[in-house]
C-alpha cells in the first residue's frame, strides 16, 4: 500500500510531465473536424483533476489505466470494419491483405503506435505497415473506445516484410530496442492497457523464436543494469491476435503533413546480443543498428524515408 505521504511526493515528482505531455499531445491540425478533440491527446486536453491523478496513479503502478477489462464488460464493439486508405504513405503498397504470397506478417506493440510504425517502415525489406487495435474483445473498436480502456486492446503495428530480404529476427531486434519492455500497461508518459508492450505472431515458428528472443533480451537487460522483468505479452496464431485497423488519420500519421512529432517510447539502447541475431538468420548487421537502430529517448527524430537495403547492408 502507497502511503499518503508517498503518494504526495511522486504526485509532485511526476505532475509537471504529465503536464508537459499534456500539451505536447494535442490535436494534430490535420485530423478531420469530427475527429479533433477526441484525438491521441483527448486524455490531456479535456482533463479534469481525476483524469490527471488517475494518469499520474498509472504510473506509479496503479489505478484503472492499469488493470485489464473483463471480456464479459467489454464494449460490443461493431460489425462494420474501419475503412482506410489501402495504400502506405511512404511505401506505396497495399496496407490490407491479401499481400503477395512471399511475404510474412506479424503485428508487434511497443506504446504509442505512431513511432512504433515509423521505425518498422524505415527496415529495408518491409513491404508494408499499418496501425490498428490487438489483443483486445470489442470487434471493430474506435479509438475513442480504445483509450476508455474498456476493449482490451493495444495500440498495435502490423508489419509485412520479405523474408528473403529482412528476418523475423531483424524484426524482433527492432521490437526489443525500439521501447522498454518492462514498462507493464504504459510506454513512457502513455499509461494504460492500449500501451502495453507485445508480440502478436502469425504462425508457430514465429511463436516460438519470439518467446526465445524475450527470454534472451531479458537477460541482456539484467547484464546491463536494469532489474525489472519483461512484461511483453508474445501470443501465438489464434490466441487473441485479432487485428483491427485504427481510423485513417492514424495512419503513416507522423510521415504526413501537419503531424506533430510525438514520441512517449522509452529505447533502453541495450542491443539484442548480436550472437542471437546470427543463430536465426539475421541478415542486418551490428553495424545496422548502431547506425539506423533506436536511440535512448525519443524514437521519431530521423528521416521518414525506408533505410535503403544496399545502405542497410554496408553498415
Amino acid at each position: 500500500m502507497i502511503s499518503a505521504a508517498a503518494t504526495q511526493r511522486a504526485v509532485s515528482a511526476v505532475a509537471p510531465r504529465v503536464h508537459r505531455a499534456v500539451q505536447h499531445r494535442a490535436a494534430p491540425t490535420h485530423i478531420p473536424a469530427p475527429h479533433r478533440g477526441l484525438s491521441r491527446s483527448s486524455v490531456v486536453a479535456k482533463a479534469s483533476e481525476d483524469d490527471i491523478m488517475e494518469q499520474l496513479m498509472a504510473m506509479l503502478g496503479g489505478g484503472k489505466k492499469g488493470a485489464m477489462v473483463a471480456e464479459d464488460k467489454a464494449l460490443p464493439g461493431r460489425q462494420q470494419a474501419m475503412k482506410v486508405t489501402n495504400k502506405h504513405y511512404v511505401l506505396g503498397n497495399p496496407i490490407q491483405e491479401p499481400f503477395p504470397d512471399n511475404l510474412e506478417t506479424c503485428v508487434f506493440a511497443t506504446g504509442c503506435f505512431w513511432g512504433t510504425e515509423k521505425m518498422f517502415w524505415r527496415v529495408p525489406g518491409v513491404y508494408s505497415t499499418s496501425v490498428g487495435y490487438c489483443a483486445g474483445y470489442t470487434q471493430n473498436p474506435t479509438y475513442e473506445e480504445v483509450c476508455s480502456g474498456q476493449t482490451g486492446h493495444t495500440e498495435a503495428v502490423q508489419v509485412a516484410w520479405d523474408p528473403t530480404v529482412v528476418s523475423f529476427a531483424d524484426l524482433l531486434s527492432m521490437h526489443w530496442t525500439c521501447h522498454d519492455p518492462t514498462q507493464g500497461m504504459r510506454q513512457g508518459n502513455d499509461a494504460g492497457t492500449q500501451y502495453r508492450s507485445g508480440i502478436y505472431c502469425s504462425t508457430k515458428a514465429q511463436h516460438e523464436l519470439a518467446k526465445k528472443s524475450a527470454e534472451v533480451y531479458g537477460a541482456a537487460l539484467k547484464a546491463a543494469g536494469r532489474d525489472r522483468d519483461i512484461t511483453s505479452e508474445i501470443n501465438g496464431p489464434g490466441y487473441n491476435c485479432v487485428y483491427y485497423f485504427a481510423e485513417d488519420y492514424h495512419q503513416q500519421y507522423l510521415a504526413k503533413p501537419g503531424a506533430r512529432p510525438y514520441c512517449s517510447a522509452q529505447p533502453t539502447g541495450v542491443p539484442v546480443p548480436e550472437e542471437f541475431l546470427k543463430e536465426n538468420d539475421a541478415k542486418l548487421s551490428a553495424g545496422y543498428w548502431k547506425k539506423y537502430g533506436p536511440r535512448p529517448g525519443c524514437t521519431i527524430q530521423v528521416s521518414n524515408e525506408p533505410v535503403p537495403v544496399e545502405e542497410a547492408l554496408n553498415a
